[in-house]
């Protein structure tokens, strides 16, 4: 067995990236080993023959640990005990101490030395864990009210166009644009925050003095009203078979649209009221036949007693979620599309990758759904199960 000199220990102990203080019965420092003065920041002729409340912010601090060295049940020792140690520049860190009365050969305590370790990183971790948390379900209870506005905002723009005259109409345009880039701009947020939130990286950005905060600004272009030269991400019918379209063809004028959607029925399924409501609408005034339903079970009674085109469901719901669902429809009824939407951008339930493990086919609508991203959907389901219908309204 190998034996090591004294002096091989003392150098060890020297060398210890950890904390190590010595100190004798009156609490004046003895020993300060080369990882104390890394993480405190003292030179060793600066804090030895100091009294060791010089590296506690408080004299109760110090005395608490001392305290718990001395109750009868630690015996002299404690394991990491918790506690705050004030660097030389002010700035406190926590730590845990490991650490033990020192005796004589009488049992008479002469002083007490301590292991400490700056738990400082952990603790961050910790919090960016439970800020990650915040973040996701922030995200998509943000979600779900945008998809509320943006149905809404879809809604309004019809109706102005309807009753106003040519130069209201174009003021009120502006304003409804504003609304929607405004509207975009706090989806980008929403989205980044999601983003550092699954990713634990993020930039900061000056706010007040030199004071930081994490900067979740969205890209320029969302400053800007979208324009008609954005694209559309290609989308196919989410079908249990193989044969959905690859690509879409260019979205049609809403009142064409609405003629050719007058042969469709839609069933919606959406635990949120608003957003159930808002999307129905929607779909109304694009000429289909909507059921809504904020129940799985009863979408599933529906489906058995009313004929449907297309299905499009919520994916995280409180009684059966989207792949219980998504299951439970494609068993019955094997060839009905079904088109999935979550206010999740990170799918941490594995839903959707589960479904389309099991089949689904194409993409999940993110909450809020771009309104022309649906009549695009709808349209290439319509002219797959109404090719006649579709071709009158072409």
């Amino acid at each position: 067995m190998l034996a090591l000199a004294e002096s091989h220990l003392r150098q060890l102990v020297e060398s210890s990236p950890d904390i190590v203080i010595a100190v004798d019965r009156s609490g004046t420092i003895i020993f300060y080993n080369d990882g104390a003065r890394e993480n405190l920041g003292y030179a060793p002729d600066e804090i030895i023959g100091q009294k060791v409340t010089m590296v506690y912010p408080s004299l109760e601090a110090a005395r608490a640990v001392m305290q718990a060295m001395r109750d009868a049940g630690n015996a002299g020792r404690i394991s990491d005990f918790e506690t705050t140690f004030r660097r030389k520049d002010g700035q406190l860190i926590p730590v845990v101490i490991s650490g033990s009365l020192i005796y004589d050969r009488d049992r008479t305590v002469v002083g007490s030395i301590g292991f400490a370790r700056d738990i400082s990183r952990m603790r961050r971790q910790e919090q960016l864990a439970t800020a990650c948390d915040i973040a996701v379900s922030l995200a998509h209870e943000i979600n779900n009210p945008l998809e509320t506005i943006t149905n809404s905002l879809e809604m309004l723009g019809r109706a102005l166009g309807r009753r106003l005259t040519a130069a209201a109409k174009q003021s009120e345009t502006r304003r409804l644009e504003r609304a929607r880039a405004a509207l975009e701009r706090v989806r980008a947020i929403v989205e980044r925050l999601d983003e550092v939130s699954r990713k634990g990286v993020y930039q900061t950005r000056g706010y007040l003095g030199d004071r930081r905060m994490a900067d979740l600004a969205p890209p320029p272009s969302c400053a800007l009203p979208p324009g008609p030269a954005e694209a559309a991400a290609p989308l196919a019918v989410l079908r249990n078979d193989a044969n959905a379209p690859a690509a879409a063809e260019p979205a049609k004028p809403a009142r064409a649209l609405a003629k050719r959607f007058s042969r469709m029925t839609a069933l919606v399924v959406d635990d949120d009221v608003a957003v159930l409501d808002s999307l129905a609408e929607l779909l109304r005034a694009e000429g289909l036949t909507v059921h809504a339903t904020p129940r799985a079970s009863q979408a599933l009674a529906l489906l058995r007693s009313v004929a449907v085109d297309v299905v499009i469901s919520d994916v995280v719901m409180p009684e059966m979620d989207g792949y219980e669902f998504y299951l439970r429809v494609r068993q019955e009824f094997p060839c009905l599309p079904i088109v999935l939407m979550t206010g999740y951008h990170y799918d941490r339930d594995h839903i959707i990758k589960r479904c389309r493990m099991q089949g689904l086919e194409g993409a999940i609508f993110k909450k809020p759904i771009n309104p022309d991203k649906m009549r695009e959907l709808l349209s290439r389901i319509s002219e797959k199960f109404h090719p006649q219908a579709a071709r009158r309204s072409a």
